[in-house]
């Protein structure tokens, strides 16, 4: 939780500065390389070195070359001078949410107990569009513990149509 606290203002500069310059996509490109080299063994044994900020900088900066723009080299020369390069990945999330936001685009993962059809997966994709007032990507998967039915979670929302939650659901009722 602390790195996503650390990342947020990171990626809400980076964020505002791209829809201003209408350049969204292209810095969700560039942070997503510079999270990605954050990631990486080597350079993870770098940032966790006692170089000074500048030389840190300058270190990350060669290996991302021409992948990141001027605007981009300076996001990485203030993280470094604040200590924070290591939290990249968590501004590329945070900035990623930012995005489907905007976009007005959600993610669902839905669980059945069978594989669904495409004309399930498109009736399921048309409801969720309609109840939450977005775009849905459906990330499909199967579960056969289920027994039967689907679980469906969007967000916050959670939608538990399986015969076992509903099993769960009643013997909570029988006990109580």
């Amino acid at each position: 939780m602390e790195m996503k606290t650390i990342a947020r203002p990171y990626a809400k500069a980076a964020f505002d500065f791209a829809v201003e310059k209408k350049a969204v996509d292209n810095w969700l490109s560039m942070l997503t390389f510079a999270a990605e080299v954050a990631q990486n063994d080597s350079m993870a044994q770098v940032l966790g070195s006692d170089l000074n900020a500048e030389k840190m900088a300058d270190v990350f900066l060669a290996v991302c070359g021409e992948q990141l723009d001027e605007q981009g080299q300076n996001l990485i020369k203030v993280m470094a001078a604040n200590g924070r390069l290591s939290v990249l990945p968590a501004v590329v999330q945070e900035f990623a949410e930012m995005k489907a936001e905007l976009d007005r685009v959600v993610d669902a993962d839905v669980v059945s107990a069978a594989k669904l059809t495409k004309q399930q997966v498109a009736k399921i994709q048309a409801s969720l569009e309609k109840r939450l007032g977005r775009k849905v990507n459906l990330n499909c998967s199967v579960d056969k513990s289920l027994m039967a039915g689907i679980i469906i979670k969007a967000g916050d929302l959670v939608i538990d149509g399986s015969v076992r939650g509903r099993l769960s659901r009643l013997a909570e009722t029988l006990q109580s």
